[in-house]
């Protein structure tokens, strides 16, 4: 039997390959900048929820630093004009139910 069409593909381009130890440290990099962030994030939420409900806010740990912006592109456009150099932040939002969680890195 003849083929008349190609097989259905399910990728544009094909995968590229991923060092797994290099995915592991890029985790665990991530995972000591929460550590560093989250207390700051976790002292300034009280207040932040009553002021400022379901903003974001961006937290530089090494400064101890903070962004607020009621849109995401707003904030990302405060951080590339505040910070010109790789500042490393992290980004939370606050929610109205007081609920609040790391939403980038």
């Amino acid at each position: 039997m003849t083929q008349l069409s190609e097989p259905n593909r399910t990728r544009i381009l094909p995968p590229s390959p991923v060092d797994p130890e290099e995915v592991r440290r890029e985790r665990e990099v991530q995972q000591a900048l929460e550590e560093r962030c989250r207390p700051l994030f976790e002292r300034l939420r009280s207040t932040l929820r009553e002021t400022h409900p379901n903003w974001f806010i961006a937290i530089d740990p090494d400064t101890e630093d903070y962004l607020l912006d009621p849109t995401l592109r707003g904030l990302t456009q405060k951080i590339s004009q505040v910070h010109t150099g790789n500042s490393i932040r992290m980004i939370f939002r606050i929610n109205d139910t007081g609920t609040c969680g790391r939403l980038w890195v």
